[in-house]
């Protein structure tokens, strides 16, 4: 191009050189500037991340709809997986009992439980010898002691016993269940002390509250934050809270539950705590960010024989991931009960309503706040179909395919 605009201004020179006229008037002629450079793609540019190499303010958006790469770098990266309630007495206990199979409710999700640097559970149920074998609808729990073999398998670290069952048996229950748990490698939470696990250098401590049936003890509250923050580089505070049945967080004054877990949550990130984990309802509730912190609500069943509803039969495992001290991403599984007692991860498909369900829920929330929501919000899906009772083989014994709840 250069050597062919080069030859037409010696051309034209020439020729005004040679003419005996006056040279002709030339106008150059300029190209837009848009054709000459394109205009600025924003999602061409760098993101904040790798501008900055920091991760992005969390967000409900970032939780449900990541964007952010995780670093692969075990020095920096931890992660915490938390599952919903898990209750090894009544039916789950006479089922596994019957099979013979104190391992048989953890089976088809074990393999993916262990794997998290840290598995932080509830035990809805003291443990200890000699618990009454009955399936019956009963409102007091207890598990056979060979439920804790269960519990080493599925990977447990850490055993919240904060909750409304744990006294079922009295004190004697408690204690027993405290040192069988100890005895067999994991720590409690719940029952005052900081439990406190070191990953790699990074320490993250425990502690857990009740809020059913009693008001949570904010004063205790205060303290028990201040003292696993002296203790840890993450606190992770476990409440058991809420209305039953809901998928939104409110208070029950019929059980009661008279605290607002909102208004409680919210202390606690305040008052120092990293992560806020919750459960009790029976159902799988929305999320919330709060100052830039993680609050769960509920996660559902986990281990458990409340087969008499879908909602009841579901769950989620969530798994926060931490690089360093802050909390980067979060991702969760479903998981449907079947006989009885026994959870495995939901299809493709049935997980995607799941996930819709909960950051529906999310939004809701966010939208009586006033907080921001995820784009577009998705519509909450109908309430689930019922699936069948029993789970396929290995695990399950196979034979119903009938979609019906099992009556209350």
């Amino acid at each position: 191009m250069r050597r062919r605009a080069a030859l037409i201004f010696v051309l034209f020179l020439a020729g005004a050189c040679n003419s005996a006229g006056p040279p002709l008037a030339v106008s150059p002629t300029v190209a837009p500037a848009s054709d000459v450079v394109a205009a600025p793609d924003a999602g061409d540019q760098p993101s904040f991340a790798e501008r900055t190499g920091q991760p992005p303010a969390l967000s409900l958006q970032e939780l449900f709809h990541p964007t952010y790469v995780v670093p692969v770098n075990p020095d920096e990266i931890r992660t915490l997986l938390v599952t919903g309630d898990v209750m090894p007495g009544r039916a789950v206990n006479y089922y596994q009992t019957m099979r013979h199979d104190y391992l048989w409710p953890f089976r088809a999700t074990a393999a993916y439980t262990k794997n998290a640097d840290i598995t932080y559970i509830n035990l809805e149920a003291p443990l200890f010898a000699g618990c009454p074998v009955s399936p019956a609808a009963s409102v007091t729990f207890c598990g056979d002691a060979r439920s804790v073999n269960g519990l080493t398998y599925m990977g447990a670290d850490v055993v919240n016993l904060a909750n409304n069952h744990l006294n079922n048996y009295g004190a004697a229950g408690i204690t027993a269940t405290d040192q069988l748990l100890r005895q067999h490698g994991m720590q409690t939470s719940g029952l005052g002390p900081v439990a406190v696990i070191n990953v790699r250098g990074l320490k993250f401590g425990f502690i857990g509250f009740n809020g059913v049936g009693v008001a949570i003890d904010r004063t205790a509250l205060k303290a028990g934050i201040a003292r696993a923050r002296q203790l840890a580089d993450v606190v992770v505070v476990q409440f058991h809270w809420g209305k039953e049945y809901e998928r939104q967080p409110m208070t029950d004054p019929n059980v009661p539950t008279p605290d607002d877990p909102v208004t409680i949550a919210h202390l606690a990130i305040d008052w120092g705590a990293d992560i806020v984990i919750g459960n009790h309802p029976h159902w799988y509730q929305g999320i919330e960010v709060y100052h830039g912190k993680l609050i769960t609500y509920a996660h559902g069943n986990f281990v458990f024989d409340q087969m008499w509803s879908e909602q009841t039969r579901e769950g989620v495992i969530g798994t926060y991931t931490f690089y360093g001290t802050k909390l980067v991403a979060a991702s969760w599984r479903a998981v449907r009960i079947y006989d009885y007692g026994q959870p495995e991860f939901m299809n493709a498909k049935d997980n995607a309503i799941a996930l819709t369900t909960m950051e529906a829920a999310s939004d809701q929330l966010a939208k009586r706040l006033k907080e921001p929501t995820t784009f577009p919000i998705p519509a909450l899906p109908k309430a689930p179909v019922c699936a069948p009772l029993h789970a396929p083989p290995p695990y399950g014994v196979g034979g119903s395919s009938v979609g019906e709840c099992a009556p209350a």
